[in-house]
């Protein structure tokens, strides 16, 4: 039973990859009650199913989509549903008979969550595309880098997970606030490149304002300035810098044992090359664990770059349980944190097909042999 905060409300998942997956995870995560339809036949894109974390505290259903008495089977489910998701091309769901219409001729409430990369319109709406494209157009991309060399790719953090799921769960739940006001549902139309865009207000609001320049590698925040970028241990691993405020740059200086020295001023941009050369000398003549043993707990604004098989041992990783072990691997806890509900992980990935029978009975079917007969829905192939 979940302790969530989004205890008692229920989702149907029509699968997909990557963003809807995720924002249907981080629904779960908080305690929703999630139902993931997997198709009939799909093959795994993401490795093996056990193993996809976007299916955690989720229960999986086998349906046959093409198959009319298999879009009934979710038309019923839309009935009792709170949130409907779904990551198809335009027109997809329409076609299946499954769309926002035909859900809410059978529950008006209905929120119909869609998840795609360019949105429902737009003259790219019907295009296939990945997460790098998305923020290709938005200008994000271009952003993202170091000066004199190309746009640098963020893997897919900014689009899909960023700027599309972020953005649907809010959707989300901004219109399951409306529809319990008013008894409406509505379309919610995440589309990434709007989110990614609407990620980067801050630096167009800078770009505007004259104090961001276009090029890469020369602002505050993209390496530009010699005191928020990585430099390189004697051991070939990396320190994260990022003493913005003068005071903070201060004890920073100080604990790189330059203090005293006649350095040039920490905004005397013109300069900035020679305070990174002399950042990066200093830097290079102690391993990465003593450097931390230097400035952790400081406030210096200064990190170990870890990588992810190291994160989890992190003494303030470790304290906050933000990864933890479970099921045999290492995990991302459900985050936020809230005093008064506990958001849990419950159940590991779900399997395609194997909540069939459970699942269904739970949500009130109690015609199961007959859809498993007609092949309308399936269990677990290994089951």
């Amino acid at each position: 039973m979940s302790t969530g905060p989004l205890a008692g409300v229920r989702v149907v998942e029509l699968a997909g990859i990557g963003p809807a997956p995720f924002c249907a995870m981080h629904l779960a995560d908080l305690g929703a009650d999630v139902i993931r339809v997997d198709r009939r036949n799909a093959v795994p894109v993401t490795g093996p199913p056990e193993r996809d974390l976007l299916n955690r505290n989720k229960r999986s259903v086998m349906v046959d989509l093409k198959n009319e008495a298999g879009a009934e089977v979710v038309l019923r489910l839309a009935e009792q549903a709170d949130v409907l998701i779904e990551g198809f091309r335009p027109g997809v769901a329409e076609r299946l008979g499954i769309g926002p219409e035909q859900c809410w001729e059978r529950n008006p409430k209905l929120v119909y969550g869609r998840m795609t990369g360019w949105g429902q319109e737009g003259p790219l709406a019907h295009s296939a595309g990945h997460d790098i494209a998305y923020i290709g157009i938005t200008g994000v991309l271009h952003a993202i880098g170091r000066k004199d060399g190309p746009p640098q790719v963020p893997m897919n953090l900014v689009g899909d997970f960023g700027g599309g799921s972020l953005y649907l769960a809010v959707g989300i739940l901004a219109a399951l606030r409306h529809a319990e006001q008013t008894g409406k549902g509505q379309v919610v139309d995440a589309a990434i490149v709007d989110g990614a865009a609407h990620l980067a207000t801050m630096i167009f609001g800078l770009v505007s304002a004259g104090v961001w320049r276009p090029e890469r590698g020369v602002n505050l925040l993209d390496t530009g300035a010699p005191f928020y970028d990585v430099y390189e241990t004697s051991d070939g691993e990396y320190m994260a810098v990022g003493p913005l405020e003068s005071q903070f740059y201060k004890e920073f200086v100080r604990l790189l044992g330059l203090e005293g020295e006649d350095l040039p001023k920490q905004l005397e941009i013109p300069r900035w090359p020679e305070l990174r050369k002399r950042f990066a000398e200093v830097f290079a003549t102690k391993t990465r664990r003593e450097w931390t043993d230097i400035f952790e707990g400081t406030d210096a604004c200064v990190a170990p770059v870890l990588s992810l098989s190291e994160a989890a041992r992190h003494p303030h990783i470790a304290a906050r349980g933000t990864l933890v072990e479970r099921d045999g691997f290492v995990q991302p806890a459900p985050a936020p944190r809230f005093s008064g509900t506990t958001a849990e992980l419950r159940t590991p990935p779900a399997i395609p097909g194997q909540h069939t029978r459970d699942a269904l009975a739970d949500w009130g079917f109690d015609d199961i042999d007959e859809l498993l007969a007609s092949g309308a829905v399936q269990e677990r192939n290994d089951r």
